[in-house]
Parts: C-alpha cells; structure tokens; sequence
C-alpha cells in the first residue's frame, strides 16, 4: 500500500518537487513530472498579494490537469487573509494547499509569515487549523526545525498539527538561522516520523543531491518520502534515477548532451511562452548551469547564455553547444 494524503495515492516512497519561487512555475513543473516527480507545489503565494489581485500572485494559481496531484502552497502573517486565500485557491481546483512556515528569506520571515511564525508556535497552530476548517481539501505544512537551536520544537510542532487536522508535513532539515548553509539535519525528522503518535504522512527535505543520498536517507531515517529542491534545477532527471536507484540499484545512463540541449531549449520555449520572453529568458538563466554541469571549457558558452536577452541568440548557442561537445561524456 502507498503512502497517502486523504484518497490520493503517492505510490511507495513519493518523490516531491519542493516549491521554489522563481523556479517550480509550470514549465520547470510539466519536465518534473515528465521526469519521476510523484507530487509537487507551485511556488508560494503571498495571501496579501493574491488578495489585492496582484498579476505575480493570481499568475501562480495556475495549474494544469498533467500536473496532478499538485499542491498550491500559500503564505502570509495575518489568519484572516489566509483564509480568504484559502477560498481563492480553493476554486482553481488544486488535489492540495500547502502552507509555507518554511521560508527563511529576510522579507517573508521578518514579517511573521514563512519561518517567521516559528517563533510564535501558537499562531502557528490556530492559522492551520483555521485553514483545515475553512477548505474540504487536504492541508499539508512545509516547515523547518525551528527558528533557531534553541527552539528547535518540530516533534511536539508536528503533533499539534496534526491535532488541528493537517494530512502531511515536509520537514526542512535546518532551522531559520542557518538559512540553506550547513549540512541538514535528518535526525529531527527521523523523531517525528517514528513519534507514535504521528499518523500522518513525513516528507524529509534538505541535501538529497543523488540517488545515493536518497536511499541513504530513506534507510537511515524512515521518512515515507523525500522533498527535492535545489537538485532538480536544470536537472529534472533526477526523479527518475532516484526511482531506478531505489528499484534496482542501479545508475540510469545520465542525460546526454542532446538530451541536455533539448530539455533546456524546451523548458526555455515554454519559460517565454508562459511568462513572456524577458522574464521567461531572465529566469532561465539560474538552470543553466546544472543543465550543463560537467562540461569543459564551458564558462564562454554560460557567459553567452546568462548575458543574452535575445532569444534566437539563445537558440544558436544551443545549436552550437550540440556541434562543439556532439554527444561525449558528461561528468557528474
């Protein structure tokens, strides 16, 4: 039997695209999931945003149905504005809302919302559970240990949670303070998911760079899945070889260049069909480089690609990439 949330079915250990603002927007999301992601999130959506109708805000509440399940993930400070989000979101007809008490970054977090609640647990407790009350879909909660490493509190956190009737819970292995510097720290995340009192299900989130490191953590920790962020930008293929990984132990032939050149030409094609082509080309710009990780000699090509805002440009020095390395090995 999978692993659940409510009657969707993750299959046997579900592999997450974690929200990533900026880059988990549609066309990264459609490669995602053409590649071996079970479930994935929008990138967050601000509560004050999407109520004042800001274009960036309702832009984000698109989803489409190859996505599904996909979650929307929402944020904010105020209990009354999330709920409100919680009816906007609710008519475009995600499988899920998640709620960001996760994100570490300055203006989010120094305003109470994302991590930034982690330091008034209580508010924390009564916003999800007002939530939960307010929607007929399943709730989940993305999260971090704590807000230092002196309130690092995600055990009885997660139980309170889950008391107010949240589904699921994604555990970032660090706490606010460190930001996405150090190493993760699973054990927290192991403590909740062998708490007896958890049901539901535990997403572990932070360091899974390989398929190795994967079926480490899985083994070692037990979480039910696993939550993959920054590993999946410019490399969607990773879902996939973590799945082979865990199946057979084995290592799925890695992408040649062609295969490289054509994920980053269509996922560039679609960034600027979707957004438009300064921002579609602007926000490409962070794949590159993991699209063509381990090529030598390649800081001229990634100069070109970075700098240019024209997009037939773009296309000749994909066109060009394809010549100079013709299909030879990618190093890792």
């Amino acid at each position: 039997m999978g692993v659940k949330i409510r009657d969707i079915d993750l299959g046997d250990f579900p592999l997450l695209l974690a929200p990533m603002e900026d880059v988990s927007d549609p066309p990264f999301r459609a490669l995602c999931k053409r590649y071996g992601a079970d479930l994935m999130y929008t990138e967050f959506i601000s509560s004050e945003g999407l109520i004042r109708d800001a274009a960036k805000s309702v832009q984000k509440l698109d989803i489409y149905e190859y996505e599904r399940p996909i979650g929307i993930q929402i944020f904010g400070h105020d209990i009354d504005s999330m709920i409100r989000t919680t009816e906007i979101v609710e008519q475009t007809n995600p499988d899920i809302i998640d709620i960001n008490y996760g994100c570490p970054v300055k203006k989010v977090a120094c305003k109470g919302a994302g991590a930034g609640i982690l330091q008034d647990i209580p508010k924390m407790v009564e916003m999800t559970k007002q939530i939960v009350q307010r929607t007929h879909l399943p709730v989940t909660v993305k999260t971090r240990l704590g807000w230092d490493d002196s309130t690092k509190h995600i055990v009885e956190v997660a139980e309170r949670l889950q008391d107010v009737g949240i589904e699921a819970i994604s555990i970032h292995g660090r706490t606010r303070k460190q930001m996405y510097k150090g190493e993760a720290d699973w054990s927290l995340i192991s403590d909740v998911k062998n708490n007896p009192r958890i049901k539901i299900p535990v997403f572990g989130n932070g360091d899974i760079t390989t398929p190795e490191k994967a079926v480490e953590y899985k083994n070692k920790y037990g979480v039910d899945g696993v939550m993959i962020g920054r590993a999946s930008i410019g490399y969607p293929w990773i879902f996939n070889e973590i799945k082979e990984f865990i199946a057979t132990g084995k290592h799925l032939a890695p992408p040649s260049i062609l295969d490289r050149v054509n994920v980053a030409r269509e996922h560039l094609n679609m960034s600027v069909e979707w957004k438009g082509e300064i921002l579609g080309i602007n926000e490409m710009k962070r794949h590159y480089s993991n699209y063509f990780k381990g090529l030598s000699h390649f800081k001229e090509y990634k100069a070109r690609l970075v700098t240019t805002m024209n997009l037939a440009e773009i296309q000749e020095i994909f066109d060009i990439i394809i010549e100079e390395y013709g299909n030879s090995e990618i190093l890792a």
